[in-house]
């Protein structure tokens, strides 16, 4: 059976994503990005290609380490300002029937029950929809947004995420049993008290005492999505995640890491092919090659070389500001706590391969540190197909130059092109968003959230 590729819709919530500059494009919508009609646009877009999920980037900080200062990404709209993307999703279900929602949150600024219930919300709200990126957390902006000096230990963010999901699958699989909603209008019983739970946890992090406020949902925990990738962030996913994902310049970059989250996962008694991987690339179709040429040029006119430096010194944690910008990058730069396997991407990974930060600007400049396809359908298909078959991904967070022409080129050009091919479904499969992409709307056996399941009043 030929494998399918799978489709994410990749963006932040803010005039400009992963393409600094590009909101001030004429065709470009991302000045609009405040209003709701901005966003149901796209969902539609979207839903009208078969994506499976629109996945929205997410944090609390702004990109203020470039120039010791925010100034970069302000002036260019580079992730700022940014709204909570959480409080799209009812208006965007609403306007859809099958687009899943991948919603970024952090557990180093979140408080597990709280969290939960907003999650629980819009699983019903999304009737089972919804969808989780788990991120802990990189930078001191963010940090000092809740209070704190720093950020968390690169580390010690996981464990505290590890205790955080353990309180979390806790709520979603254990406060409530299964038959604990009766709505029984005869005897005027909502709920029965003998079924519904109080979690009692005593941690590190965290210590809880509460009974889970919303009623059991269509998947109860939202689909699992992650992005860490280091060796820390991977044996995290590997317990926690089923959907992964990872950003590079090249399979090469990638294959390595994707091949060692499959191998944990192996180790802790799941199916490798639980865990579906996503990696970030653009695409840019047209009807031939010289059309696509000219898109791309005319898109590089509006990149921001500041507003890319802001972005890849906040990922970082280094100020690029100083730096030659024709000078080989090395490792020695890496910064602790910062986005540890991004630095790697362009220093180590490939050992062939040396980058300056004018190559940098030039790669990420359109889409981020995914790879950038131009070209034909047919050309851009290719492309797909030969980083499915080197990098064993399963999938692809498509970011975008800007909004609509981006995703509705791909939509209108390139989705009918796979779909001849027999590499991407007609139609989407009934079900949850977990459903639709792991064949159970519900947490499998060998998950390491399923264990709480069996909770009981004395646990």
């Amino acid at each position: 059976m030929t494998r399918q590729i799978r489709l994410n819709g990749f963006i932040g919530f803010s005039p400009v994503h992963l393409s600094p500059g590009l909101w001030a494009h004429p065709a470009s919508r991302g000045a609009d990005y405040n209003t709701l009609d901005y966003w149901v646009d796209l969902a539609k877009v979207l839903e009208r290609g078969k994506f499976d999920a629109l996945f929205i980037a997410d944090g609390i900080g702004v990109h203020d380490v470039y120039g010791g200062n925010a100034d970069a990404a302000i002036r260019s709209g580079a992730q700022f300002p940014k709204l909570d993307p959480l409080m799209l999703v009812s208006a965007l279900a609403h306007e859809t029937k099958d687009l899943g929602f991948g919603i970024t949150a952090s557990t180093s600024h979140e408080l597990p029950a709280v969290l939960a219930r907003r999650f629980s919300s819009l699983d019903h709200f999304t009737q089972g929809r919804i969808g989780w990126n788990i991120v802990t957390g990189y930078s001191d902006s963010g940090a000092r947004a809740v209070g704190r000096e720093k950020v968390i230990a690169h580390d010690t963010r996981y464990d505290r995420a590890d205790e955080f999901l353990e309180v979390a699958y806790k709520l979603w699989e254990g406060s409530w049993e299964d038959a604990a909603v009766v709505r029984d209008r005869a005897s005027g019983t909502f709920a029965d008290p003998s079924r519904v739970h109080r979690v009692r946890h005593e941690g590190r992090h965290f210590d809880i005492d509460t009974i889970h406020l919303t009623e059991p949902s269509l998947q109860r925990t939202p689909y699992l999505f992650q992005a860490g990738a280091s060796p820390r962030g991977r044996a995290f996913a590997a317990r926690h995640a089923e959907a992964v994902f990872v950003g590079g310049p090249t399979p090469a970059s990638i294959a390595p890491g994707i091949a060692d989250i499959r191998a944990r996962a192996a180790a802790l008694g799941r199916d490798p092919r639980d865990i579906a991987v996503f990696t970030l690339a653009t695409a840019i179709p047209a009807r031939s090659r010289a059309e696509a040429e000219d898109k791309l040029a005319d898109y590089r006119r509006y990149t921001d070389p500041d507003g890319v430096l802001a972005l890849f010194s906040g990922w970082t944690g280094i100020d690029f500001s100083a730096f030659d910008l024709d000078a080989p990058l090395t490792l020695s730069e890496v910064k602790e706590n910062a986005v540890q396997s991004l630095l790697e991407t362009f220093t180590v990974a490939e050992p062939d391969r040396v980058w300056t930060l004018r190559e940098i600007i030039a790669h990420n400049g359109i889409g981020g540190r995914g790879p950038l396809f131009a070209g034909t359908p047919a050309d851009i298909a290719d492309e797909l197909e030969a980083w499915v078959a080197a990098a064993d991904v399963d999938g692809f967070n498509l970011s975008h130059a800007f909004f609509p022409d981006t995703f509705t080129d791909v939509v209108d050009l390139l989705v009918p092109e796979l779909q001849r091919r027999g590499l991407y479904k007609q139609d989407y499969a009934s079900g949850t968003l977990r459903g639709k992409l792991s064949g159970s709307d519900r947490l499998k056996e060998t998950h390491a959230g399923a264990a709480y399941r069996r909770l009981s009043a004395a646990a």
